[in-house]
């Protein structure tokens, strides 16, 4: 199996390109290298963290470190898209709404990756 089969990838991999595309094409010229930078990085992070832990799967306990530190970048992303629409950055509501619905779902399916890890760890 690879990385690209997760579902948790899957879905990070899209809120990333959203993200990416968002800074592009919705953000004033001034956030691009502020608060723009920082939440292409976050959420980029997400899913790099997802890979990384794939591939350090056969040890358990680096596998869900990984993961964890995806649930932390994922939780820094959300706080950077709340700031952009809460200073008004990012006047798009109904963007802003599909990102975070997008963004507190990956949360809750990393948190259950990270349980059925724990529980049920074998490496194929």
């Amino acid at each position: 199996m690879s990385y690209k089969k997760l579902s948790v990838w899957q879905i990070a991999r899209e809120v990333s390109i959203d993200i990416h595309n968002m800074t592009l094409n919705n953000l004033p010229q001034f956030e691009m290298y502020e608060e723009g930078s920082q939440i292409r990085r976050s959420s980029k992070s997400v899913r790099s963290n997802i890979v990384e832990g794939y591939g350090r799967r056969r040890y358990k306990f680096d596998f869900i470190r990984f993961l964890t530190f995806s649930i932390a970048s994922n939780d820094e992303t959300i706080d950077h898209l709340e700031t952009l629409y809460e200073t008004k950055s990012l006047r798009n509501q109904t963007l802003y709404q599909k990102i975070h619905k997008q963004l507190q779902e990956l949360g809750k399916k990393l948190n259950l990756f990270i349980k059925a890890v724990e529980k049920k760890h074998r490496v194929d």
